[in-house]
């Protein structure tokens, strides 16, 4: 569980964050749905919207989607997990995302989790259905860890314990961590209950979406031919001249003023309109709440 104060957030962020409580609301209240078909009539629509190599060779492609509504119903962990990850990184990188892109990320996330699971589960033969939120958990991750690389933040481990690290080394482990069960246990058989490769490709959905829509404008914007690492995968570059602040946040009325300014835009366009130059007057701003 991850708790540390907000990126940026003024008295006009109330609202913003609707599909992040979308998104809560309708993944709890598809288990306590499933929680009741099971309980009260023995039924499990797992069979229906869980994702399997038999759905999808029998036409049922909205599985590729629907896994993502559903959880274990015979361990509450699971979808508590989720929900917290959900919330924790989602109130940190929705304001930065804005809610189009957020559910562009979450549905991605879902989709390509489910592809890169199910080569894994046709070459092992897997009865059981791939069920869970957990690709768009490691997305957000990722594109937190991308946004943030080196901003403390506090997990509780095991819910008692709390431990600060970077989101950086957070996602690094999180991806050897999946990649090492992937070699040497998913592939091979022996993966348990734990689907690493969906894990795996969610980050990969996180990457993508940050490399090639997260700082375009449009919709989806344009592509670019090269192919560049993620920052916080990339060595820093060596400092040059910038051109001067045209706006000074130096004094705390004109900062309040300005990032409310900036705000008020990435909420209406995403994060991914702001300019160069309005992009380092929020990290000054945060660097100077920070020394407070």
């Amino acid at each position: 569980m991850i708790y540390d104060r907000p990126y940026m957030r003024s008295e006009h962020d109330h609202g913003r964050g609707s599909a992040l409580i979308w998104t809560l609301a309708v993944t709890i209240g598809v288990f306590v749905l499933q929680s009741i078909l099971v309980a009260w009539f023995d039924v499990s629509i797992d069979r229906w919207l869980g994702l399997s190599v038999p759905a999808v060779q029998s036409g049922w492609l909205w599985t590729t989607l629907s896994y993502g509504l559903l959880h274990s119903t015979s361990n509450p962990f699971h979808v508590i997990f989720n929900a917290l990850c959900i919330y924790f990184l989602g109130r940190e990188v929705l304001p930065r995302l804005g809610n189009n892109r957020f559910l562009i990320l979450y549905v991605g996330a879902i989709l390509l989790g489910g592809l890169g699971w199910l080569p894994i589960a046709m070459m092992n033969d897997v009865g059981v259905p791939l069920v869970g939120a957990s690709a768009a958990v490691f997305a957000l991750l990722t594109v937190f860890a991308c946004l943030s690389p080196d901003r403390p933040i506090t997990l509780l481990l095991f819910f008692i314990i709390p431990v600060t690290v970077r989101p950086r080394i957070l996602a690094y482990v999180a991806a050897g961590a999946s990649l090492f069960f992937l070699l040497f246990f998913e592939i091979v058989g022996r993966g348990g209950v734990v689907a690493h490769s969906s894990h795996l490709a969610g980050m990969a959905a996180g990457w993508l979406y940050y490399r090639y829509l997260h700082d375009r404008t449009g919709e989806f914007g344009s592509l670019r031919p090269s192919v560049e690492m993620p920052a916080w995968l990339s060595r820093k570059k060596k400092a040059t001249p910038e051109t001067p602040f045209k706006v000074d946040v130096s004094g705390t009325r004109d900062m309040k003023a300005e990032i409310d300014r900036i705000l008020d835009k990435i909420n209406a366009h995403g994060f991914g309109s702001l300019s160069v130059e309005e992009r380092r007057i929020l990290d000054n701003a945060r660097d100077v709440l920070n020394r407070h």
